[in-house]
């Protein structure tokens, strides 16, 4: 067990757990958040040796950023935050596993952000999902640590037929993934803010324990009859205990990645998923991964008998994070993809040449651009000197009139169109789906009630992050700045 080291600058007693009237120290929540996210990378890293190297290089590719551009390679983030980034995937299988999953998670001072439904995706997975992550700027800036959190839809019969879907509800029902006690350590830090020491470092230890790889045997003969419908279905369905599938850094140049990685012979995916490089501002998210990698496990033979054998469910995902567009900025982003997909079908080519077409011919090159179709959010703060603003101006009139200084806002979320297309790459069967049935419905508000927690609409917090910063403009001057 490792204690969790506290901040540096935090006063701390000659005892570092106690304070001077005898009272334990709290462990705050984004310290708790940040001891968790490192010993998740460690223990990935121990199990996933390809990962290691995708976070040196990854680190390599954005120390050259940073010395190539200087300051403006921190415009969606400080070199320091961006270094630390990471996020994470898991899959669990029922909703009392999701509801697990969210109470502990809100320990770390994580909450679910975003419905995510992968069933009708081209690669038709059964799962639907959120996203745990802090959704406090401030919060955001200490660690961002995020996990995108899948939950499979087992009662869904596009993909389980009648018998299927009762052993699956009987060999999910009959698991234990979290335990009693890291429940109620996670509900204590949840409440408090945090833990005092040793409370602090068993529950970092009994959390990151749960996504350890089990050595224990899968059956066999269960797992490829679930794998026939789904890779991802087998992945949680099949096996006795969860674990985490990818744990994911921050990049400054993919591109740069993609091609590094390759030159170590690490086998990459064919495509980076998601906006395409251009001469113009990076928004949303861009993402790629190496292969998932041949495993050994345990399996238990129909016999009975134990003996080894390989998976491939495990892969090294990495991320290019830009800025976060409104409703009408994604709007206009789903209908690029249409119109790039209707190119790539009618002319053939490369996808990524057809994007660059279809976005220089719709979307603004500039960040004022974008802020002047509304189709970006951006946080807004007086420019140096500046103690009085005109009235009656939008935001983006007073940043070009050098009243205001606007930072765009990073996009924190995901994007399903591109989660689908990482599974997609890194599937190891085609998967079957029964098309003639309806499928069960989710939707947020489900998804919350499983959760048993709201969970936060991504757009309504970016606006509010917006906003904040216009208030306080309006606080200072008397003038109310509309975006």
């Amino acid at each position: 067990m490792t204690q969790i080291t506290l901040e540096p600058g935090r006063p701390h007693d000659p005892d570092p757990s106690i304070t001077p009237g005898g009272l334990p120290v709290t462990v705050a929540q984004h310290e708790l958040r940040a001891a968790f996210a490192a010993h998740m990378s460690r223990m990935y890293g121990q199990e996933v040796p390809a990962y290691t190297t995708l976070v040196e290089v990854s680190e390599g590719v954005n120390r050259d950023h940073l010395a190539q551009l200087g300051e403006a390679a921190e415009r969606l983030g400080s070199i320091e935050r961006v270094t630390a980034e990471r996020h994470g995937a898991i899959r669990v299988g029922t909703p009392q596993e999701l509801g697990h999953v969210a109470r502990v998670f809100a320990a770390f001072g994580m909450h679910p952000v975003g419905f995510y439904d992968l069933r009708d995706s081209a690669s038709a997975v059964p799962v639907v999902s959120t996203a745990f992550r802090p959704i406090d700027r401030q919060e955001l800036a200490r660690n961002p640590f995020r996990v995108f959190t899948s939950m499979l839809v087992a009662e869904d019969p596009r993909f389980f037929d009648a018998d299927l879907r009762r052993e699956l509800a009987d060999f999910l029902g009959a698991r234990r993934l979290f335990d009693d006690e890291l429940l109620a350590l996670a509900d204590r830090a949840a409440a408090e803010g945090g833990l005092p020491e040793p409370e602090a470092t068993e529950l970092v230890d009994r959390a990151t324990a749960v996504f350890e790889l089990s050595d224990e045997p899968i059956d066999e003969q269960w797992y490829r009859r679930l794998e026939e419908i789904s890779s991802v279905a087998a992945d949680i369905g099949g096996v006795p205990t969860t674990h985490i599938n990818h744990l994911t850094p921050r990049v400054l140049d993919i591109e740069e990645l993609y091609r590094r990685m390759e030159e170590r012979g690490i086998e990459m995916i064919d495509e980076i998923q998601g906006p395409p490089s251009w001469e113009g501002p990076d928004v949303l998210l861009r993402q790629t991964s190496f292969r998932a990698l041949d495993e050994v496990r345990a399996f238990r033979k129909p016999d009975g008998s134990i003996g080894e054998g390989t998976l491939r469910v495990r892969f090294g995902e990495v991320e290019q994070r830009g800025i976060a567009l409104t409703q009408q900025g994604r709007d206009l982003y789903d209908r690029m993809l249409g119109e790039v997909d209707e190119r790539l079908a009618a002319e053939g080519g490369q996808r990524a040449e057809h994007a660059r077409r279809v976005w220089a011919q719709h979307l603004p090159t500039t960040e004022q651009g974008l802020a002047e179709q509304e189709l970006a959010y951006f946080t807004y703060e007086l420019a140096e000197g500046v103690t009085e603003l005109p009235a009656d101006h939008r935001a983006h009139e007073l940043v070009a009139s050098g009243h205001l200084v606007a930072t765009p806002v990073v996009y924190e979320d995901f994007l399903p169109r591109s989660a689908a297309g990482i599974f997609q790459s890194n599937l190891t069967t085609a998967g079957s789906k029964d098309e003639e049935q309806a499928g069960t419905a989710y939707d947020l508000a489900r998804l919350s009630e499983i959760c048993g927690v709201e969970i936060h609409d991504p757009y309504a917090l970016y606006a509010a992050e917006q906003q904040a910063s216009l208030d306080a403009i309006a606080r200072t001057t008397g003038v109310t700045v509309r975006p």
